[in-house]
């Protein structure tokens, strides 16, 4: 298929005409995007600063904070400025640069929850053999692939969809350059390779759900026979949350990119993209923190109490 003439620019319409809702959508993503900023700073500078959490959990903490921080950066920043401001379009690199960054991030999101429930695993249910398994070499290791992963993906995704003739409408429905919704402005008869490569990742997370739910149902079999009541139910209060914000993430995401591509999406369809672009790096520093009782005695460290 060849182009007349190329889009050269994008408008990404987000959740509403309405210059009321636009203002309240704003507000939203500002307190939002701040208490994500807060949580996810604090986490990295007390597992930096604090020598008792020099610890291969709070070492992958300590990325996921940096990821998360740069992750709901990509995509909340430009929605607000648009919805202020009224100026919704994005240049054709920019939006390619944006949609590689957050594919990007979230792959490298999965990756390393998955290593988290992972390390968790060897923690609970194999304790003798936790510093030979998750020793400094492994850790630096699982991080290093868990970055490249994502790096591949989005470069995957990034020449797979950029590369299609996109020469007719330019408006977006999405707060931002999301895969899907790009796909349904081309000839759906020229997506095939971008669908292959969506298929393959949403496989993978797939692969990657299954992994955690493994890991914490080993997890829950030997928080079962603690014979502390207290015991167990402080290890549930931790892990319980993280698998629903985990499974929040992953399900909605995969639902996003595998389910058909429409030209009109839903309300629907626009809140199931904040399950996955906002309510993760959200809500990642609060069960991370302010549930977990080292991180609180390290702030008042730090802070001198």
């Amino acid at each position: 298929m060849v182009c007349v003439t190329e889009v050269a620019e994008f408008l990404l319409m987000g959740f509403s005409d309405s210059w009321e809702m636009q203002t309240v959508h704003a507000a939203i993503f500002l307190l939002v995007y701040l208490a994500a900023l807060t949580g996810n700073l604090l986490i990295i500078m007390l597992t930096t600063l604090d020598v008792h959490l020099q610890t291969p959990m709070y070492f992958f903490l300590r990325n996921l904070s940096f990821l998360d921080f740069f992750y709901i950066s990509v995509t909340v920043p430009k929605s607000i400025v648009s919805s202020l401001t009224h100026e919704t379009s994005i240049s054709f690199f920019g939006c390619a640069l944006q949609a590689f960054s957050f594919i990007d991030l979230a792959t490298t999101e999965v990756a390393i929850l998955t290593v988290m429930s992972y390390d968790r695993y060897v923690a609970i249910c194999q304790p003798l053999h936790y510093e030979v398994i998750i020793n400094l070499r492994a850790c630096v290791k699982m991080m290093a692939m868990s970055w490249l992963s994502g790096v591949i993906c989005g470069l995957m995704h990034v020449t797979a969809t950029f590369s299609l003739p996109f020469c007719g409408p330019n408006r977006v429905h999405q707060f931002f350059c999301d895969i899907p919704q790009l796909l349904s402005l081309v000839d759906s008869k020229v997506i095939i390779i971008e669908i292959g490569v969506m298929v393959l990742g949403t496989s993978l997370i797939i692969i990657c759900f299954v992994s955690i739910t493994l890991s914490y149902m080993y997890i829950f079999s030997v928080i079962m026979r603690i014979p502390s009541k207290e015991g167990r139910s402080k290890t549930f209060s931790t892990c319980i949350p993280h698998l629903v914000v985990v499974s929040l993430f992953m399900i909605s995401g995969s639902v996003a990119y595998i389910k058909p591509i429409s030209n009109s999406p839903s309300v629907m369809d626009l809140l199931l993209s904040v399950f996955y672009t906002v309510v993760p790096p959200t809500l990642n520093p609060i069960i991370y923190s302010l549930r977990n009782k080292d991180m609180k005695v390290a702030l008042r460290r730090q802070c001198g109490g």
